[in-house]
């Protein structure tokens, strides 16, 4: 019997830097106990509760296991919990100082990510 993940990842397909980012972290030890959720083409029943397409593609989002959906800086601080090459930066950014940092970088990145995927074009997703 499959063990359910630990973290559900919800994640722009066609966003190169994201696509790019998610490979990174799909590589590392412990993201077996992480469902990486591909955007494209989802619906809103299955995001599950409180997750709309909408929200889903203008932020990035997590959920845990117990249900709690988490976006932003302290979304990648989830991601990072759960890789052991990880952990030192989930605890920076669970600090006050990490938190602050995070979410401000995070916003600067959500404001130059059209002029980067204009630049790098959109990642070609392929289905098995």
């Amino acid at each position: 019997m499959k063990t359910p993940p630990d973290l559900t990842v919800y994640y722009d397909g066609t966003c190169p830097i994201c696509g790019w980012e998610i490979d990174l972290y799909n590589r590392m030890r412990g993201a077996e106990r992480i469902h990486w959720f591909d955007l494209t083409g989802a619906d809103a029943a299955s995001l599950g509760p409180g997750l709309t397409p909408e929200t889903a593609a203008g932020k990035f989002h997590v959920r845990d296991a117990a249900g709690t959906l988490v976006s932003g800086g302290r979304a990648f601080v989830e991601i990072w919990a759960r890789l052991p090459a990880l952990h030192w930066a989930a605890r920076l950014g669970r600090t006050a100082v990490g938190h602050w940092v995070l979410e401000r970088a995070y916003r600067v990145f959500l404001r130059i990510l059209p002029a980067l995927r204009r630049v790098m074009g959109e990642r070609v997703v392929t289905r098995p």
